[in-house]
């Protein structure tokens, strides 16, 4: 990673973490003439489009005062949203009685799932499939998690 990159994710973190949020993940685009920079940010507590304004305001207060871009930037700061892979385990506890799509990998074989979160219990995730099954992952055995959009 780049200063340039190191300096905003910095920025993103602490900016992020002042609001009550945490930084996911940056994904930097376009040239060095016409940035493009998305920043994710998540809570335990739903992120707002007011919450992602303010954390975006204060991020390009920063990158401006420290002049760290002398050219042209788009900066978008947004939530991860349901079509992007949970990646902490601090973004869990929101989606508890939620229907997830999980790949792990408890020893050299990688199993998937289809269930409902229904607690957590340190950095065991428990899960019930349709069948009524109970099945625990630890956390760090997961390689992809995703939430699954219900509209019932």
């Amino acid at each position: 990673m780049n200063l340039f990159d190191e300096n905003i994710r910095k920025i993103a973190a602490g900016k992020s973490e002042d609001n009550g949020f945490f930084l996911v993940d940056i994904i930097f685009r376009g040239n060095p003439n016409n940035r493009i920079i998305e920043i994710f940010i998540d809570g335990e507590k739903n992120v707002s489009a007011d919450d992602c304004a303010k954390v975006s305001r204060e991020i390009e207060e920063q990158i401006e005062s420290l002049g760290l871009i002398d050219s042209s930037y788009r900066l978008e700061v947004s939530s991860p949203g349901v079509d992007r892979p949970l990646k902490f385990l601090k973004q869990y506890p929101k989606h508890i009685n939620r229907k997830f799509e999980i790949s792990y990998k408890p020893n050299d074989e990688t199993k998937k799932l289809v269930g409902k979160l229904i607690r957590i219990e340190g950095e065991n995730l428990i899960f019930q499939s349709d069948q009524k099954n109970e099945t625990i992952i630890n956390f760090n055995n997961i390689t992809k998690a995703k939430v699954l959009v219900s509209f019932s």
